[in-house]
């Protein structure tokens, strides 16, 4: 690639079933509310990647066939999730991605509530001088909201406990810039305070449920 040029960049979207989602919810909203809330969450993420400056593609890697029918519907390619895990259905992604021409990817999760193109933009800015790895670490610290790669495989995925941690890890040990991002995208929402903030800090979070 040459350096003077910015990345082809794919966007991974991953999204589990919508059924039963968002569990950890369970407090504040019922089984219905729930999973509207996590198909909204859906479509704006994948809205908000494929509206990213920069990115040529949008890939949402899924095993249920009501967010693949949502994301032909809003412009992103679905790609079926055929092994259980978050890691594993990015690996099918990320292979997807670079059989198309990829030189970075951009991994965004589906529960952060301030995601827009404007701060996704930002993290592909940060990428710099390929290669390199970005992230955008929760507002705990411990984990990854937002990941970026250029190439798409200079590290690999760790998402799960403490990933912040691991993604540092793995790309010191690749010999590769580092940088980690804080801002909106440090918001996501597992539990019912991190809701309660999400409606404090993004008004309208939930006016579609």
């Amino acid at each position: 690639m040459d350096a003077s040029a910015a990345p082809r960049v794919v966007a991974i979207v991953p999204v589990g079933t919508l059924e039963g989602a968002k569990s950890r919810l369970g407090a504040t909203m019922d089984a219905e509310e729930r999973r509207d809330f996590a198909s909204i969450l859906a479509r704006r993420t994948v809205a908000a990647a494929r509206a990213t400056p920069g990115v040529v593609e949008t890939l949402v890697v899924t095993p249920d066939d009501e967010v693949r029918e949502l994301a032909i519907e809003l412009g992103a390619r679905p790609i079926r999730q055929r092994r259980h895990g978050l890691n594993e259905g990015l690996r099918e992604a990320r292979a997807e991605a670079l059989a198309s021409g990829a030189e970075a990817i951009l991994i965004v999760p589906t529960d952060l509530p301030a995601v827009s193109p404007a701060s996704l933009g930002a993290v592909i800015a940060a990428l710099g001088v390929p290669p390199a790895v970005v992230i955008v670490p929760d507002r705990h610290g411990r984990g990854t909201n937002v990941l970026a790669l250029a190439p798409p495989d200079v590290i690999d995925v760790c998402f799960g406990g403490d990933s912040r941690e691991a993604h540092a890890r793995a790309a010191a040990r690749a010999g590769v810039s580092y940088r980690e991002l804080d801002g909106p995208l440090g918001l996501d929402v597992d539990t019912p305070d991190d809701l309660l903030l999400a409606e404090r800090l993004v008004p309208g979070v939930l006016a579609a449920r």
